[in-house]
């Protein structure tokens, strides 16, 4: 790792970005792409070997990940955490900004505590790249199930596209309204979503992925599940990252922090990016060119690991 160069942290950087939020499986490309490629990659990208500063890397490139989210949605943030200050004021949960805090915190305590208790052990023991190519396919065979699902309940009615709609305010009163929409869940049906983040400690299921498949199969849309699964993914992306600046900062980072740097800001404009387009991506099509894509690339990644 301390060979990283400066191009390298970038591609790997805008990579991370991309697959974190799109419901493809950061983890599952972090160990795939490497020994796809071959060479150094395979040897030093390595991110089940003990104290891998790849690993480290790459969270570590959360904190930029999460940063673009929070950019992206800080109008949502703004309501959520006056909501969450008012809930606690006033020992209530009344308005959309105080269920929706505490929507997301409901939500993002299992996947908390499991990874803090569990993510060693499935990293350690599952983050290599035949159980990862597995867990990809399974990935994709998720979000296939999830949407067939979906479309044969119909619990759901069709949500008005905001696409097009003008006036300065617009974007502001359609943020407010998803929220508003995201707040009338019942807690028990947010952790029940949150809790689906789990699954994502396992290399090659997405985190994306897996709570927007909860979503939509507890009835929400495709565009309400879509940012509802964004914004539980802020604190857990953020802490995750957080978690692992010790260790850049210190023996692990040493002779990168350049291009730690440089990744770092490439995760955030491809994360911010990526972000974008998927979330007017969602409001009229669905999960399944994902579900396919992950097939297709986990199936592909089984037999050339298998025939090398």
């Amino acid at each position: 790792m301390s060979e990283l160069t400066y191009l390298e942290a970038i591609v790997v950087g805008a990579f991370q970005g991309v697959t974190e939020l799109f419901p493809v499986s950061s983890l599952g490309h972090s160990i795939l792409v490497p020994v796809l490629i071959g060479g150094r990659w395979a040897h030093d990208l390595n991110v089940s070997a003990p104290e891998s500063p790849y690993l480290a890397f790459i969270v570590g490139l959360h904190v930029a990940t999460a940063a673009a989210l929070l950019v992206f949605f800080w109008r949502d943030w703004l309501r959520i955490v006056a909501g969450f200050v008012s809930s606690l004021r006033y020992r209530r949960l009344r308005t959309s900004g105080e269920r929706l805090a505490w929507l997301l915190i409901v939500g993002t305590i299992p996947v908390g505590i499991c990874g803090l208790l569990l993510e060693h052990l499935f990293r350690t023991t599952l983050g290599r790249p035949i159980p990862a190519a597995a867990f990809l396919i399974a990935n994709g065979v998720v979000l296939y199930v999830a949407e067939r699902l979906r479309r044969r309940a119909d619990t759901t009615a069709p949500v008005p596209a905001t696409t097009g709609v003008s006036g300065p305010g617009s974007a502001r009163d359609a943020d407010a309204a998803a929220d508003a929409r995201l707040a009338q869940m019942s807690l028990g049906r947010g952790a029940l979503i949150g809790s689906a983040q789990v699954l994502a400690l396992l290399p090659g299921l997405s985190r994306s992925g897996v709570t927007m498949a909860a979503g939509l199969l507890r009835g929400l849309s495709h565009e309400d599940a879509a940012r509802f699964s964004f914004l539980l993914a802020t604190p857990v992306i953020l802490a995750a990252g957080a978690l692992k600046i010790p260790d850049l900062v210190g023996p692990l980072g040493a002779g990168i922090h350049g291009p730690i740097i440089a990744g770092s800001i490439a995760s955030f404009v491809s994360a911010y990016l990526a972000v974008r387009f998927l979330t007017r991506y969602f409001e009229t099509r669905t999960l399944t060119p994902f579900a396919i894509y992950c097939v297709l690339f986990g199936t592909a990644s089984l037999i050339w690991l298998a025939t090398h």
